[in-house]
Order: C-alpha cells, then structure tokens, then sequence
C-alpha cells in the first residue's frame, strides 16, 4: 500500500513539482493550497485513509502554519515536515519542540526531500524505501522519472492512466499487485469493485507493449488476484 501524503502548499508551481516527484516515487498524495483545503481533506479522510505523513508550508493564505502544526498534534501522530522558505533559527527550534519532525528550508532538493521522508517515516514503524524508478527486459525500457517508455528503442505514448497503472505495476516488478490495489491507487478508493477498468487499461498497455498481446512477456495476470509486471534488471 502506498504512503499516503498531505502536501499543504500554496504556491502552485511547488505544489505541482512536489505532487509529480512524490507521486513518480510511489506515495499517494493529496494536495492543499490553504489551510481550510487541509482541514477539509482531513476531516473528509475515510478510516485507513488518513495521511502517513505531512508536509507543511508555512505562509499560507488563510493564516500561518505554526497554528495547524498543533492542530495535527492533538488528531495525529504522522509524521510532519515544516517546508518553508523562512530561516530563523528560534521559529525553527520552536516548531521542532512544538512537534515538527523536521524543518526543511526552500529551495531544497527532491532528493534530500525524500530522504528525510524516509527517515520520518522509518521513526514512525513505517520503512519507506526508495522507488523503483526504471525497467528493461526484452526490448522493453521505461523510465519513470523521465516518463519515458520505449519498446525497441521505439518511443511509445502512453495515455495519463495507462501510463500510471504502468508505474504502479514498475515499482513492484516481480511481485503481484492486487485488483484492489491497483483500482485504489490508479483510479481511487471509490473504484476497488470496478474490474472493468482494470481489464481495459491492461488490455490497452499489451497491445502498445507486447510483441503479442495474446501471450504477454512483460505484463503478466494472476489469476483472480490481481497483475505482475515480470520480475527484470530495475533500479532507481
């Protein structure tokens, strides 16, 4: 299952790099351009689907931050990460004393940004690992990051969702990834009964992937469970 995130972040621009890089990485994220979005994501969160972890900007439309780290505090114990651009060492100790796991000054890097994700989570129990972010076997190459997808050295376009069910298959090479967990995490928790999408899209991505569709090499079905994109050479 992937860890869900909270993104609180109210500059566009950020916000969309940060919902791409994390979700390339594997996590679900939702994202909130002002407190009262963060509230109300929060508030709407079905059991089991409360965030894993918070990132938290500061200067927010609606009001600051500091007041909504300690509203966390009292309704939860995921991890949170203060982004901001401001650097004053005392308002820094006192979100970290107030509850704050880590304080991250902008600009930061994506990378350094998920290590310390990793690093929050694996505090709370939770051991997040770097995701698989290429895959080559058989004339097959995708790179996640780049969203690139060739097949013998040919580029091949992918639509959004085609190529998301694709990346959530990569990530878990070798391994089966459930009808439940596909639908919840390609087209949302709403979605788990709805099979039908999942035989479309597969039957979609074989036909753009495979030499023959018929008898699938790469995407492979386990029967009355779910899909598995056949174990390769990956990494990040």
């Amino acid at each position: 299952m992937s860890e869900r995130i909270l993104l609180v972040e109210d500059d566009r621009e950020l916000r969309t790099i940060l919902r791409e890089a994390l979700s390339v990485e594997g996590y679900a994220v939702q994202a909130a351009a002002s407190l009262a979005d963060a509230r109300a994501l929060l508030q709407h969160a079905e059991r089991g689907t409360a965030p894993d972890l918070v990132l938290l900007d500061l200067g927010l439309p609606d009001g600051d931050g500091e007041p909504f780290l300690n509203e966390l505090r009292r309704q939860s114990t995921a991890p949170v990460i203060v982004i901001s651009a401001r650097e004053a060492e005392g308002q820094k100790i006192r979100l970290l004393d107030g509850g704050a796991d880590d304080y991250l000054v902008k600009p930061f890097g994506i990378g350094e940004l998920l290590a310390r994700m990793r690093v929050a989570l694996r505090h709370r129990g939770r051991h997040s690992q770097p995701a698989v972010l290429s895959y080559r076997q058989g004339g097959l190459d995708i790179d996640l990051a780049s969203r690139r997808v060739r097949r013998d050295g040919q580029e091949v376009h992918l639509t959004p969702t085609e190529f998301k069910l694709l990346a959530r298959l990569v990530r878990q090479a070798g391994q089966v990834v459930t009808h439940r967990q596909l639908l919840a995490d390609v087209w949302g928790a709403e979605h788990t009964e709805q099979t039908h999408y999942l035989r479309l899209y597969m039957g979609q991505l074989r036909a753009k992937l495979e030499d023959d569709s018929a008898e699938p090499r790469h995407l492979l079905t386990e029967p009355g469970v779910g899909y598995r994109m056949a174990d390769a050479q990956a990494g990040d």
